[in-house]
This record gives C-alpha cells, sequence and structure tokens, in this order.
C-alpha cells in the first residue's frame, strides 16, 4: 500500500485522506487502520473526484445497519455489462433491496430456521466423518484447503440437497476464482471504472465458467427430483410460480453457494490456526469434548453443553472474522458525521476494526476466549 498519503487541506479539513482506492481492494485492514489512526470513527479515502467513506464502531454500524431504506446493500463485485454473465451471476440477494430483497428472502429462508437446522445433523454427521476418517494425528495438512472441501460438501448435500463432491469442488474452485479476480478488479466496483483494470476481461471470462459450472448443477438437480432443500425451492420458484427469473436463479445459486461454504470455511480455518497456537486452549477444548460426548457424535441436544467451545468460537470470529468488512451504498441524501453524502456514495463499515478497539475489547489483538465469560457486547461491537 502506497506511503504516500497526506491529508487534504483543500476539503475545508474534513477528515479526507487523498491516495488511491485500489490501496484499499489490495490491502484493506492496513488502509482502514491508517485511516482510524489519522482520522478517527469517520473518514473518506479519496482519489480525484472519487471518494469512499469509512465509518468505525458500534455507534456507526448500528446506524448503516439499522436503516435499511437510506444504506442499501451492495455487492461487492463488478456489475459487469448488461447481458453479461457478470452481470447475472452478481442477481442475487446481495444486490437487492427493499420490498424485492423481502420477498426473494422469504423463498430461502425456511431451510436455514433452527428446526430445519437441527433435521440436518445426519447428513452433517456422515459427511464429516466420511471428509476426516481418512485424517491422522501427526500429519501434515493444508487446514484452509481441508475446511474449504468440507464445507463444500456440506453445502452441496445441506442446501442442495446433493451429494456430489466432485460438482462441489469444481463450482468452489470456480467461485473462489470469480471472487478473487472481482477483489483484484478492486477500485472498480468503488470508481465505475472496471473497464481500466487489465483483470477485467478475466473476470467476465471467469463470469461466464461460473455460470456454466451453476447451470449444470441445476440441471443435475432437476435430473434427480426435487426435495425440501434450497435450491429445490428456488428451482420450483422459477418453473411454476414465475417468481424468479433465470437471471435471479442463477444469482441466488451462486451467491447461496459463495456465502455458504467461504466464511463457514474460514472461519474453521482461523479457529483451527488460532487453536494450535495455544495449545492451553486447545487441551481445554479437547477435555470438554471428552467429558460432554464420551467419544460419542454429537447431537443438537448437545451444543448446550458446550461453554468452552461457545468461547472459542465467539474468540475466534472476533479476532480474525471471516470478512473485514462490509459496504452500503447511501440511497438517499444524507449526514454522515460531518459529511453530507449524495445518493450512490459508497460507505464501508468494518466488523474487523469493531473487534479491535480496545475501548471495546481489552487487549484487542490476544485470542482470549475466556473474556467471553464476562462480556456481553451489544450487536453492533
Amino acid at each position: 500500500m502506497s506511503q504516500e498519503y497526506t491529508l487534504s487541506l483543500s476539503k475545508g479539513r474534513l477528515p479526507v485522506t487523498e491516495g488511491r482506492i485500489s490501496d484499499f481492494a489490495d490491502d484493506p485492514i492496513v488502509c482502514m487502520r491508517r485511516l482510524w489512526a489519522r482520522h478517527g470513527d469517520v473518514c473518506a479515502l479519496q482519489e480525484g473526484n472519487q471518494r469512499v467513506y469509512f465509518v468505525f464502531g458500534p455507534e456507526y454500524n448500528h446506524q448503516v445497519l439499522s436503516d435499511a431504506s437510506r444504506y442499501h446493500s451492495r455487492f461487492f463485485a463488478a456489475y459487469g455489462p448488461r447481458r453479461s454473465a457478470q452481470r447475472r451471476v452478481t442477481s442475487g440477494l446481495l444486490t437487492m433491496n427493499g420490498e424485492e430483497h423481502r420477498r426473494h428472502r422469504r423463498l430461502v429462508q425456511g431451510p436455514l430456521q433452527k428446526k430445519a437446522i437441527v433435521a440436518y445433523h445426519d447428513q452433517v454427521a456422515e459427511v464429516s466423518e466420511d471428509q476426516f476418517s481418512q485424517w491422522q494425528a501427526g500429519e501434515t495438512r493444508d487446514i484452509a484447503s481441508g475446511m474449504t472441501h468440507y464445507m463444500l460438501r456440506l453445502t452441496c448435500a445441506i442446501l442442495f440437497g446433493m451429494d456430489h463432491p466432485e460438482m462441489a469442488y469444481r463450482v468452489g474452485e470456480l467461485t473462489e476464482r470469480w471472487v478473487g479476480l472481482n477483489h483484484t478488479v478492486g477500485a472498480g466496483a468503488f470508481t465505475g471504472s472496471v473497464e481500466a483494470s487489465e483483470a477485467y476481461d478475466q473476470l467476465l471470462d471467469s463470469a461466464a465458467e461460473l455460470e456454466a459450472a451453476v447451470k449444470e448443477l441445476l440441471a443435475v438437480r432437476r435430473a434427480s427430483g426435487l426435495g425440501n432443500d434450497i435450491l429445490s425451492l428456488l428451482i420450483r420458484a422459477h418453473d411454476d410460480e414465475g417468481g424468479i427469473s433465470d437471471e435471479q436463479l442463477v444469482g441466488h445459486v451462486t451467491v447461496l453457494f459463495g456465502a455458504a461454504h467461504l466464511t463457514s470455511a474460514h472461519t474453521l480455518a482461523w479457529t483451527l490456526f488460532l487453536l494450535a497456537q495455544h495449545p492451553e486452549v486447545m487441551q481445554e477444548l479437547s477435555e470438554e469434548f471428552d467429558t460432554v460426548l464420551g467419544g460419542r457424535t454429537p447431537t443438537p441436544d448437545d451444543l448446550d453443553k458446550f461453554q468452552v467451545l461457545d468461547r472459542v468460537i465467539k474468540e475466534s470470529m472476533r479476532v480474525l472474522p471471516a470478512s473485514a468488512y462490509v459496504q452500503r451504498l447511501a440511497a438517499v441524501p444524507l449526514e454522515l458525521g460531518p459529511f453530507q453524502l449524495l445518493p450512490g456514495s459508497v460507505v464501508v463499515f468494518s466488523q474487523f476494526m469493531t473487534h479491535h478497539m480496545p475501548e471495546l475489547y481489552d487487549q484487542p489483538e490476544r485470542f482470549i476466549p475466556d473474556r467471553w465469560k464476562t462480556i456481553s457486547p451489544s450487536p453492533y461491537a
């Protein structure tokens, strides 16, 4: 990231740093930490006439998240040309707002409610046993890859009602490459100048390849008969009810597949990474497993008994969240700290930055699961 940032004095001493917006895309955590250290909880990064606004901390998280009529969801990906595969694979829930979002969310939320999730127990146990039965103590394993493959299989089995590991891995690999290229294009998602990026053509090709794989997934699911999984619900809404367009069906499946496996895989990998660095916590967790389970497979009734595990997961997601930031678009003219925002302005807020504020969490850089014995932060902290 560029070291040559300078405070812009031409903006009436507003908290604005002049620099390259692509630097944020290249290393968001470093960029946000420098902006926060320089300006505090509200600031902006400006390049030419393009500006990205940043807010940090629970107060502003609440402001942005609690008013969906003023702050619209914004998918991180570039939209792509009209009628392109890139436009279609980004047409899912994360690009919808208002009544359209509520209507489409209702279509998929049933299988994600607690009662439905409990019913997935046998599938989770079966996939887990098959996935990890060949792992041996003392082996060297790529945990990131292992957790990604594990979550790909679970996603395919639970959300899509299919157990096709090879197809799941293929779609997963294409999704990861597509996500990576969107981040490489980076600044285009903020400035609208994606055509200038060398990665743009690769992104469009990747989107076309991903779309073809998703359509193959849909064809296989149709051929095997529909069930009560999310994919079946979406296909019925498309085929029978006309409530979902062709574009939206592809977009929903792409977004759900990516969101379901990537964030969970990252959380599992980071948790195991932190446990490997803290053997005393690993030992405490192992003892809890032995006490609660005695070698048997866990059931949903066991969840409340895992107090150490609960603290470990909360602390892992605090220290190393699966996603560092989220963005919104100003839907109307609005006031944000000292700024007057125009519609379409990009606003970034960061769970990572909030989780590492020393005024909220003592020794925020340290992995201390036991802190959760005594703290109960707000949903926005």
